[in-house]
């Protein structure tokens, strides 16, 4: 198992909740302040360093216009990182393509940053948030088909060495398409897609690519990992399916005590509890299936990639829902074991390991908790080498 520290860049010196209707699309920006807002990047550097230190990967994401995560521009940010680290491997998940109109330049800067860090580059794709689709001007309708045709061009422009090609598609339009530089991994760096939904991950299974799911606890999380595996397989690509295909993203904190763990969670709890979103933007017509649709109207999630999480108010019920892992490390490794061994297996944590108003000690702490006492634990219980679905799958057809 790889353990990567994920970070979302938050700014949480916000006013009042009831003084606001969104934290997302329209919370005006007089609320940000640049000087402060220097000194968090520069400490969420600091953190990703640390986790590099203590022999974690490092994980970073983008969202736009929300104080939840300042990182509208991931790119950047992965670029600098890749200049000031020296080892760790570095995820951006991910490039929201189907919101983007140019992917060969996201071909180009993925490429870039892979020339810049020697070859430590892992790249993710998502859709995009339903927040963000009035906020990037886009059409919700036919979202994943933009996706893939973005996909398939970026790594056509990454795997062509032989002079320019020429794309007319559905969605995108590229003519004398010969990126420089060109990745330093090959075929291409590795490819990342994120997914809630069993549907997406049959998809992402059946091209191979890493598949990522966040907060989908103990509920939702099995089903989407098996629809993996049963589009890897059903695309001949063999009955195994390798375990570190996989990955699932929890909020984490790691503490010396019980006292200090408990602390330390409710404040990660903040990323649940701030993301205060109106329906509108929450579910933009088109962006779901119409059964999803119905089933948001009766009160499911519905496809919003945090519906229902807000009413997960205690660490308790959070740690009990399969959303957030907390307490000393023999806690943390027992819950990343039962969850692993309920969804059959996953190769990759991803540790939200700092939120809200997590300071930088305590960011710090639970980060060198986790590394020095949970993660080594974690590796030799599940090695690299695991098949995802078994033993689960065999338990299962036991009955």
């Amino acid at each position: 198992m790889k353990a990567w520290h994920f970070s979302e860049n938050a700014y949480p010196y916000l006013p009042p909740e009831d003084e606001y209707d969104s934290i997302r699309v329209t919370l005006p920006n007089r609320h940000y302040d640049p000087h402060k807002g220097a000194a968090l990047y520069d400490r969420y550097i600091d953190e990703w360093l640390a986790a590099e230190d203590e022999g974690l990967e490092i994980m970073l994401n983008e969202h736009h216009q929300t104080a939840t995560c300042v990182d509208p521009a991931a790119p950047l940010v992965l670029a600098a990182l890749a200049r000031l680290t020296t080892k760790a491997r570095l995820l951006i998940l991910g490039n929201p393509i189907a919101n983007r109109t140019q992917p060969i330049r996201v071909a180009e800067e993925m490429a870039l940053v892979d020339v810049l860090s020697h070859g430590r580059v892992e790249v993710g794709f998502v859709r995009g948030v339903p927040y963000e689709v009035s906020a990037g001007n886009s059409n919700p309708v036919r979202m994943n088909e933009r996706h893939a045709e973005a996909l398939d061009l970026i790594i056509k422009a990454w795997t062509t060495h032989d002079g320019p090609f020429s794309h007319e598609g559905r969605f995108f339009h590229h003519r004398q398409v010969n990126i420089w530089p060109r990745p330093v991994q090959q075929p291409h760096p590795p490819v990342w897609i994120s997914t809630t939904s069993p549907g997406g991950a049959m998809r992402v299974g059946s091209r191979g690519f890493i598949q990522a799911t966040f907060l989908t606890g103990y509920k939702a999380t099995r089903a989407i990992f098996d629809n993996y595996r049963k589009g890897w397989r059903e695309a001949g690509m063999g009955s195994d399916v390798p375990v570190n295909r996989l990955a699932y993203a929890a909020l984490v904190y790691t503490a010396d005590t019980e006292e200090k763990a408990r602390a330390g969670a409710e404040k990660l709890l903040w990323y649940i509890r701030a993301n205060k979103v109106p329906s509108q933007f929450s579910y933009p017509p088109g962006y779901v299936p119409n059964a999803a649709h119905v089933s948001m109207l009766k009160g499911g999630s519905g496809g919003d990639p945090h519906g229902g999480l807000r009413k997960v108010a205690t660490v308790d019920k959070a740690i009990a829902d399969g959303i957030m892992f907390a307490g000393t490390p023999d806690q943390v490794f027992d819950q990343v074991s039962r969850f692993h061994r309920h969804v059959g297996g996953f190769g990759h944590l991803l540790n939200m390991g700092q939120a809200g108003f997590l300071e930088h000690d305590e960011t710090v702490h639970g980060i060198r908790m986790f590394a020095r006492h949970v993660y080594p634990r974690l590796k030799a219980e599940f090695p690299d080498s695991q098949i995802s679905g078994f033993p689960a799958e065999a338990l299962l057809a036991a009955g």
